[in-house]
């Protein structure tokens, strides 16, 4: 499957260009005649649905619908959203903010296709999301759960202290998830090596079979047949060895471990 992700606007920024017709037009084409499927984008890293300050969370919300409306526009599938940092709150209190503030971005935008994508995190500082329980808390709490899905990356979730690299391992890990969350509810992944051990909560992403999780977890995830039909997105650094891109290289990796 070819795919990918994009930003529709600058990441770090709140205010953004306006997207025309025209804009959505060429890109709804470009898709179309690349043969892409299930394209999707990330949100702003600004944003913060967990944030115990007011006027961030109520700034949040509005920047969400935004990207949300962004995405639709351009026939994205998804929209991949980091769930957020409680800051100096409790996790508690974060994880019922995130519920509530998505609550708040359904109620205010409906009948869209786009769908927000909660992704699972490596649990840097007071960031949420990196243990399963968080994402199924979530889906638990937002009252349109429908309307959400999860993406899943390989750093975050190996960095969190799921393992992966034995192939008991990684079959161990996706059965706690299917208990946990349940397993159709992954709708797409971030494939990233880490350049962090298992469980060091730090995110710090590396090319394919070059970090901590080598080729073996990746080996696992190309051939199981549960994701075969999920969109996967490299989320590795944008630069050239020996004049060539790293993006094609970790392409060429991973379609090298498909059976």
């Amino acid at each position: 499957m070819q795919t990918v992700q994009i930003f529709t606007k600058n990441n770090n920024r709140w205010e953004g260009k306006e997207l025309t017709d025209e804009d959505c037009r060429l890109f709804r084409e470009a898709v179309k005649k690349h043969g892409l499927i299930k394209p999707c984008s990330h949100d702003s890293y600004l944003i913060n649905l967990a944030s115990p300050k007011t006027e961030l969370w109520e700034k949040s919300v509005d920047a969400l619908i935004i990207e949300l409306e962004r995405a639709e526009a351009m026939g994205l599938e998804g929209v991949v959203m980091h769930p957020g940092s409680f800051v100096d709150d409790t996790e508690q209190g974060g994880l019922k903010r995130i519920a509530k503030g998505i609550d708040e971005v359904h109620q205010r935008i409906s009948g869209i296709h786009c769908k927000l994508w909660l992704e699972t995190t490596a649990g840097q500082g007071t960031n949420l999301g990196h243990r399963f329980e968080h994402l199924a808390q979530i889906l638990n709490d937002v009252k349109a759960s429908e309307r959400l899905g999860i993406c899943v990356d390989t750093c975050h979730i190996f960095a969190a202290g799921y393992p992966l690299i034995e192939k008991e391992q990684y079959e161990a890990t996706f059965d706690e998830f299917d208990k946990v969350v349940g397993i159709d509810q992954i709708c797409s992944f971030h494939i990233n090596d880490s350049k962090k051990p298992l469980g060091s909560r730090i995110d710090r992403h590396d090319h394919i079979g070059e970090g901590e999780l080598g080729l073996e977890p990746f080996r696992h995830l190309m051939n199981d047949t549960r994701f075969a039909n999920l969109p996967m997105y490299l989320e590795t650094k944008k630069e050239k060895r020996d004049e060539v891109e790293m993006d094609t290289i970790n392409l060429a990796t991973l379609k090298g471990l498909m059976k």
